[in-house]
């Protein structure tokens, strides 16, 4: 079964209020079996243009990525982050052989 991923890029405008989405959408992870593979770091654009930071998150299944960001927990979460930061997230089936 391939894996899903969530495939994100955002600039944080209120790095405090965002910290409270961080602390909360812990709770829908680790339901759902996410891990970062990125959050943050250095990153260098060298083609087109991107947000200031990004995020790939693992899940076990795209089936499990998706119902991540639809439930009770994840949606909790992201309203500290709405008004505070811009994202563009794609949630994504992975590559198996």
């Amino acid at each position: 079964m391939a894996k899903g991923y969530w495939l994100g890029h955002t600039e944080i405008r209120d790095v405090e209020q965002y910290r409270k989405y961080q602390a909360a959408n812990a709770a829908a992870f680790d339901k759902f079996g996410g891990r970062f593979l990125v959050r943050g770091g250095v990153q260098e654009v060298k083609e087109g243009a991107a947000m200031s930071r990004s995020v790939v998150i693992e899940f076990p299944s795209y089936e499990a990525a998706l119902a991540c960001y639809d439930s009770p927990e994840y949606q909790a979460a992201k309203k500290h982050r709405e008004g505070v930061s811009d994202i563009d997230l794609v949630i994504v089936e992975g590559y198996a052989d």
